[in-house]
Order: structure tokens, then sequence, then C-alpha cells
């Protein structure tokens, strides 16, 4: 926190939650794009769903492991983590729509469009418009159902600004 200007300590501190919710999905956003495309371009060439799908399911279990242990700070639960996952898994599906619908309904894809359209449309629908909205969800029923039980004391970590 030492390195953060004075002005936006107490909207972080606030905050904290969202702000480390939105730093891991920062983190997952860049992983799910890196196997998407790599997918994509590889061994799922013309499968671009199924390849933002197995993208999404890889930065899910990283996902839960960060936000257990840092963003909402929950003490371990069996139920916990079977709801974690129920909640991905809707909020997978809610990230694959706008790319279904850009594909399908839209008919964003070769031979209607260019490669370079296809693609663009693709990381638009998929990456941006299906994150975004996923996010959205996400971060609401983690809230609600998921992490409802977080630990009490804040750790040493969030009350000594950091040393440099």
């Amino acid at each position: 926190m030492a390195r953060v200007p004075e002005r936006y300590r107490p909207f972080l501190v606030q905050h904290r939650k969202l702000v480390k919710f939105l730093l891991v999905g920062g983190t997952c956003f860049v992983l799910t794009t890196v196997v998407d495309l790599g997918l994509k371009f590889t061994v799922l060439q013309h499968k671009p769903v199924v390849a933002l799908t197995v993208a999404t399911v890889i930065a899910t279990v990283v996902s839960y492991v960060l936000n257990r242990q840092w963003s909402f700070r929950a003490n371990g639960r069996h139920r916990e983590a079977i709801l974690f996952f129920v909640v991905s898994a809707l909020a997978v599906v809610v990230n694959d729509l706008p790319l279904i619908f850009s594909r399908y309904v839209l008919d964003f894809r070769e031979p209607d469009v260019t490669p370079l359209a296809q693609e663009v449309a693709d990381f638009l629908s998929g990456m941006i418009v299906g994150t975004f909205l996923a996010m959205i969800f996400r971060f609401w029923a983690m809230n609600r159902w998921v992490f409802t039980r977080t630990r009490l004391r804040p750790s040493s970590e969030d009350l000594e600004p950091e040393r440099v």
C-alpha cells in the first residue's frame, strides 16, 4: 500500500475484496486468452467455442485457488468448492454465449467474413463481452453463495504497509 498514492488508499481499503477479485480476474483473463488462442491456432482450429470453454475451465481452477486464498480469504469447506464449480460452470456458459451468438447467429465466420474479421469478432464477443458478463455474474454469485464465511480478522498483510 505504501506505493499507492495517498488519495487512492481509502478506496482500495474500502473495496479491498473487489480490487483483489479484479486482480485475480485480470490474471485469469490473460491465462484464458493465451490458452484460447493457443488452442484455436493449433488443435482446435475449427472449434472456437470448445477452445474458449477449455481455456475458461483451466483459468477457473486457477481462479478458485487465488480467490479462496487471497480475494475472499475463505475458510475451507467441501460445500464451498462444490458451489464454486457450480457457479463457475454457469459462468462458462455465460462466457460462451456471446461467442456462440457472434459465430452462429450473426455469422461472423468464414466464408461470410475475412479470417481477420472472424478472429476480431471472436475476441470481442468471447474474450471481452463474454468475460465481462461472466465476471459480473461470478463476483455476485461468489459473494452471495460461495465465499460466505470469510476470515473475521484481517491478516497482517492487510494491516501493515508494504515495505520497500
